[in-house]
């Protein structure tokens, strides 16, 4: 899954495809590159990014997604929203998947939404509010913790007639860096192996800032981890870039032929 954000201020590629024609660009090179899944990202969720209100969203998102699935028809295109009006918008422009970082708890029509789209839903670990979603909260065990969640929520998903599911335990958002090398260590235990799982550690601080380095300088230590996440299960990397993560995948998949 190639990140493509629509956004003046990510963390470490802001402003750099928020206009359709750089986003076409941006597209056509992650999939060139490998990537099978576009995810289209309006909003920032980085610590103290602007909040958007759907509208806004939706105006950010213009063309793009009709553009890509019309340029691209091979792509399958993810929209990373937290609103029930952007689904909605991005179901009528030919979208694949919802990724929705708040496991439908910022917006109380987003899980309705979803299940009238009968879309896939990628379902998120992560603190209750918009708020609260980067503070640290301290868990007796993050794996036990991530999936009494999953647990919970899953159920309450399969409910609302929302059955494709894939999980996301959440890398970046309100743990610390002890709980995310351990979430690494544990990802085998995540979900109970019931649902295909994604992991999306692609320049977070987890890994760069213990190393006193920056966002764009840690792709052999995330390669590593990425490796480490594949041979535990991870069934779909959320990744920057896409032609490392690429070769990554690609070793892993021989590795594992020649088992």
């Amino acid at each position: 899954m190639g990140i493509l954000n629509l956004t003046p201020d990510s963390f470490s590629d802001g402003g750099q495809f928020n206009n359709e024609k750089s986003a076409l660009e941006h597209a056509e090179k992650l999939l060139k590159d490998g990537a099978e899944i576009i995810d289209i990202g309006p909003q920032s969720t980085r610590p103290k990014a602007e909040f958007l209100k759907a509208e806004e969203e939706i105006k950010r998102i213009g063309n793009v997604i009709s553009s890509i699935k019309k340029e691209f028809p091979e792509a399958l295109v993810s929209l990373d929203t937290f609103y029930a009006e952007t689904v909605a918008f991005g179901y009528d422009e030919g979208i694949d998947l919802v990724n929705d970082i708040s496991g439908g708890q910022y917006d109380g029509g987003m899980l309705e939404a979803v299940a009238k789209t009968k879309l896939p839903y990628i379902l998120m670990h992560v603190n209750p509010t918009y708020e609260t979603m980067h503070d640290k909260t301290k868990f007796a065990d993050i794996t036990v913790s991530i999936n009494r969640y999953f647990s919970e929520k899953t159920a309450e998903l399969l409910e609302m007639g929302i059955t494709d599911i894939i999980i996301d335990p959440g890398f970046g958002f309100g743990k610390t860096v002890e709980d995310q090398m351990k979430m690494i260590d544990e990802v085998q235990y995540l979900g109970f192996g019931k649902f295909p799982l994604l992991i999306g550690i692609s320049r977070k601080s987890f890994i760069y800032k213990p190393l006193g380095k920056s966002a764009l300088d840690i792709n052999e230590e995330t390669q590593k981890l990425h490796m480490k996440v594949l041979q535990q299960g991870a069934k779909i990397l959320r990744v920057h870039d896409v032609a490392e993560a690429k070769k990554t995948v690609d070793t892993y998949n021989r590795y594992s032929d020649e088992l």
